[in-house]
């Protein structure tokens, strides 16, 4: 078949391998002049199973009372008249239940450990360099009652096969000696040794090129403008998808079947089709530090749960250098950096390892995360007949990348995929005839 790939982000580009591999036509559109060069553009670099915890838990609406009117808050909503922010905000708490958190954890651990496999298993068949590190990711914690908030997730990803081993403070500072600084700090730390940091920006751009030199066509500089459909009821379909292209001439791109991979913004081109997903953007920050005494600076990739920040190390061709990301916050489209949320990172990482990183060349980024309520994302075919959604992976996109896009291209071949997931199809779309539309529904 010949598929359209909207998005040349990680999920759009690990979509069109996977497609291609499968003996599909693929031509993917992305208005960039590059892939990856937006949410997957300088996020936090991990591959963590281990971070299968939702933010949607039974201790974040309390969290999030104390956060109000911080600044720096780790997870700030800026309240805005925005009917989808509000929307989305009332199935975040909906979400925050036990139940509907351990279900949550069980998709995300799912599909999490399946995509890290993936991944391992296209770096042996390809070779593809990302300046990757498979050291594991340590989680550290240096607030008592954060720790015992996530012995019952720890150990729930632990029977799902997610091997997130509890360590004490010692234990942290021998598998990461960049942490004796802070050790009288740490309460409690965990351990998940299989899972792995590396620049996703790199990845993207390494895989584009090793998909292009099969036959994936990417037309970059395209803004996609409408998806038009023909047909009604169970025979609708997308006919063709209306493009602008570098020169700002408008195209006519047709296909068999279509994926929505276009994170933040896919809602907004699903609308006009009836089409609600429940995607919000989260605006997240990262900076980029260049190493200035290696010997302070951290090995192995880490997860400062407290702040919601991740720290990984790359060294590769710009040079040895520290990332670290995290902090969401809700305020529609807007990727202004704020200096106060700036300098909150800067400051954590000047707490933890002083010296470790060259402040005074710092980079700031930030990009708008694709999140869902429960943090599961959307994956499989939409109420249209020919149009397939992989969109909605927040924080996780470069943890789901791969198994994502495999299993999606299983889906568009009509195969099963290996995966025990809650893909997309009829029994989990929800009717809303009262407003003549199909939405997903929200699990």
């Amino acid at each position: 078949m010949r598929v359209i790939v909207l998005g040349a982000g990680l999920i759009g580009t690990t979509s069109a391998y996977y497609l291609q591999s499968l003996g599909h036509e693929v031509t993917v559109i992305d208005r960039q002049a590059a892939p990856g060069a937006e949410t997957s553009f300088a996020n936090g670099g991990q591959i963590s199973v281990s971070h299968a915890e939702p933010w949607a838990n039974p201790g974040a609406p309390l969290k999030l009372l104390g956060w109000l009117g911080r600044q720096d808050a780790p997870l700030l909503f800026r309240l805005r008249a925005d009917m989808r922010q509000w929307l989305w905000g009332l199935s975040f708490l909906r979400n925050c239940t036990p139940a509907r958190t351990r279900h949550n954890i069980q998709q995300i651990v799912r599909l999490g450990t399946y995509s890290r496999e993936a991944l391992q298993q296209l770096r042996a068949d390809t070779g593809i360099q990302y300046e990757q590190r498979t050291q594991g990711i340590l989680h550290f914690y240096t607030n008592a009652r954060e720790f015992e908030g996530a012995l019952k997730p720890t150990e729930q990803m632990q029977t799902l096969g997610c091997d997130r081993r509890l360590i004490d403070a010692d234990e942290a500072v021998r598998l990461e000696p960049a942490l004796a600084h802070v050790r009288g700090q740490i309460a409690g730390a965990t351990y998940t040794a299989e899972d792995e940091s590396g620049d996703a920006n790199l990845f993207t751009r390494e895989l584009a090129r090793i998909a292009a030199a099969t036959g994936v066509q990417f037309r970059h500089g395209h803004h996609v403008m409408a998806l038009r459909t023909t047909g009604a009821g169970a025979s609708r379909h997308i006919d063709h998808v209306e493009v602008t292209n570098a020169d700002g001439r408008y195209e006519r791109i047709q296909g068999d079947a279509y994926v929505l991979a276009m994170g933040s913004f896919s809602p907004l081109l699903a609308q006009p089709l009836g089409l609600h997903l429940p995607i919000y953007p989260a605006k997240g920050y990262s900076v980029t530090l260049p190493v200035l005494d290696p010997a302070k600076a951290y090995q192995v990739s880490l997860t400062d749960d407290e702040f919601k920040l991740v720290f990984s190390r790359y060294t590769g061709a710009q040079g040895d250098r520290l990332r670290i990301a995290g902090t969401a916050e809700f305020n529609g489209y807007d990727r202004n950096l704020d200096p106060v949320r700036c300098e909150a990172i800067v400051r954590r990482v000047q707490q933890l390892f002083p010296g470790a990183g060259d402040t005074g060349r710092a980079q700031f980024w930030s990009g708008l995360r694709p999140a869902t309520p429960s943090n599961v994302p959307l994956i499989g075919r939409s109420p249209i007949a020919n149009l397939f959604l992989n969109t909605g992976h927040g924080t996780l996109g470069w943890t789901m990348a791969c198994g994502s896009g495999m299993a999606l291209a299983d889906l568009v071949s009509g195969r099963q995929p290996a995966v025990d997931f809650d893909f997309l199809g009829a029994a989990a779309m929800d009717p809303d005839r009262s407003a003549g539309t199909v939405r997903p529904r929200a699990v």
